[in-house]
């Protein structure tokens, strides 16, 4: 087992199946491609599952586990976000790998302000994306920023943990849920006791974490998390939704005063077919937008000041970053078009932008050259 994931890792996987009845399977560059032609048996995956759970009650129980998370290492290979799960009565193991070394925001090709982003003092700032599209990284790479270049006490609560931090000019404290705290409630309402300058919630899953997180930054923390949402305005939309209607009015303007940023990403892949190049809009929240995430009536408003913002706060939509990695030859137009927010109008801008030999379109996309395989 060792061997074959060492392989994957060095082939550039991001994540490894491992089923009863199937091969191993690894995703490269987006894809599930088999790594072995010998199927496993439902005795070898439970082996496999059984070496990867990290403490004896959870071994002795495991033919009792339907759902289980936990992170395993492999000296000299990399860490390993870990799934045990079961399916037609056998189990079945999903890792994510996680590199052993702290990506910075550059090398993920993140745009400048995300820098001016991390070195916030308060409010609330959410990374944002499906399943699978870098946000730990992200998260990562900014408690990394804040590592080298700040002297802050910075707590994480995960499940698992992903990323290990070594303390340098900040100190670091991370807590696994289910192992140094019972729940991401209970490490929440303790860390507030925990003289934090920051606080990053691995992911925001209900109304009581959303309130705990905005009291947290509402208290002078700055707050870091995850939702699972397409872009900035559908973050918003989704957070209020969490809550009772009678809720959500008051829900709006507590948002409206504390959220500072939101990023979100979406991994596609090269034009050349070596790995995937990062997109990312990047809100960062003025005036004017705090306005419309006041009033529902305005959200739609949104997208067009994120576009409008770039020249001034560095801020850009999905369709500007993705123009400026079609211009830059990074990914095809077709892969572009179809993951643009508005496939119609992001055609016709990018033809206009080709038809005057492109003026600008690296304007603000600095941050989007020098993406590199820290994605896989």
């Amino acid at each position: 087992m060792e061997n074959i994931i060492t392989a994957a890792v060095q082939r550039g996987a991001s994540d490894l199946h491992i089923k009863a009845g199937d091969v191993f399977r690894a995703r490269i560059n987006g894809s599930l491609i088999p790594l072995t032609k010998q199927r496993l048996t439902p005795e070898q995956t439970r082996a496999i599952a059984l070496k990867l759970i990290p403490n004896e009650r959870d071994r002795q129980a495991l033919d009792d586990l339907q759902d289980y998370d936990c992170s395993w290492g492999l000296p000299g290979v990399g860490r390993f976000r870990v799934n045990i799960l079961r399916q037609r009565g056998s189990f079945m193991v999903v890792m994510r790998v996680i590199p052993f070394e702290i990506p910075t925001l550059d090398a993920l090709g993140l745009p400048p302000v995300v820098q001016d982003v991390a070195a916030l003092e308060r409010g609330l700032v959410l990374v944002t994306g499906v399943t699978g599209s870098g946000k730990s990284s992200t998260q990562a790479a900014m408690i990394g920023f804040m590592n080298n270049n700040m002297r802050r006490h910075i707590v994480t609560l995960e499940n698992p943990i992903e990323f290990l931090h070594r303390d340098v000019n900040c100190s670091i404290t991370q807590r696994e849920v289910g192992i140094d705290t019972d729940t991401f409630r209970v490490g929440l309402r303790a860390a507030l006791r925990q003289d934090p300058d920051v606080i990053l919630i691995g992911e925001m899953r209900d109304s009581e974490s959303i309130d705990i997180a905005l009291k947290s930054a509402e208290t002078g923390h700055l707050v870091i998390s995850t939702v699972h949402t397409k872009d900035a305005a559908s973050t918003i939309s989704r957070l209020v939704a969490t809550f009772p209607p009678e809720e959500q009015k008051v829900v709006r303007l507590r948002l409206a005063e504390q959220l500072q940023a939101v990023i979100s990403q979406r991994l596609l892949p090269k034009k050349d077919g070596k790995g995937r190049v990062l997109a990312a809009e990047v809100m960062v929240v003025s005036g004017t937008i705090r306005d419309c995430i006041a009033d529902e009536n305005r959200a739609s408003e949104i997208p067009e000041h994120i576009a409008g913002g770039r020249t001034t706060y560095g801020m850009q939509t999905f369709d500007q970053c993705l123009m400026d990695l079609v211009m830059s030859g990074q990914v095809d137009y077709g892969v572009a078009k179809a993951a643009a927010s508005n496939p119609g109008d992001f055609e016709l801008k990018l033809n206009m932008l080709s038809g005057g030999g492109a003026p600008g379109a690296q304007n603000g996309g600095a941050g989007m050259a020098g993406i590199s395989s820290e994605y896989f």
